[in-house]
């Protein structure tokens, strides 16, 4: 495997972990959206990542897409909430911060081990060149 494949692997897995932030944190902005009870709740968003080439050392990673949660969501209860309909409910994402929270603890630990890697496969790079100028 040359360095430039690790790089662009580490590179593919960046992407995919921004997208997994970006996923959780539109999750956690709209944890408190509020919705008619007649209308969908915020769905609750989810990174599909797919392996490319795998097992070939050369692949690394990709999103194949996003899945959606229930937009059933939950009914709560808030009758000052100028959509709330006549027995005073809103209809509320069943989006669990405490998952949320961790998730987003998962894709930024997992884009700062990319980081990591790319900065160490960077270094390898460098020092080899630096081998070729002292012969």
């Amino acid at each position: 495997m040359a360095v430039f494949d690790s790089i662009a692997i580490s590179g593919s897995g960046m992407t995919l972990h921004r997208k997994y932030l970006d996923a959780v944190s539109d999750n956690i902005a709209n944890i408190n959206t509020a919705a008619a009870p007649d209308q969908e709740a915020f769905k609750e968003r989810f990174i599909v990542a797919q392996a490319v080439d795998y097992g070939s050392g050369t692949g690394g990673v990709r999103v194949a897409g996003a899945a959606f949660g229930s937009a059933e969501g939950k009914l709560v209860y808030s009758p000052d909430n100028p959509l709330a309909d006549d027995e005073g409910y809103v209809r509320m994402p069943d989006i669990d911060l405490g998952t949320q929270m961790t998730n987003l603890l998962i894709a930024q630990r997992g884009y700062q081990a990319n980081i990591s890697a790319i900065s160490r496969a960077t270094d390898a790079y460098q020092a080899a060149l630096q081998l070729g100028k002292n012969l």
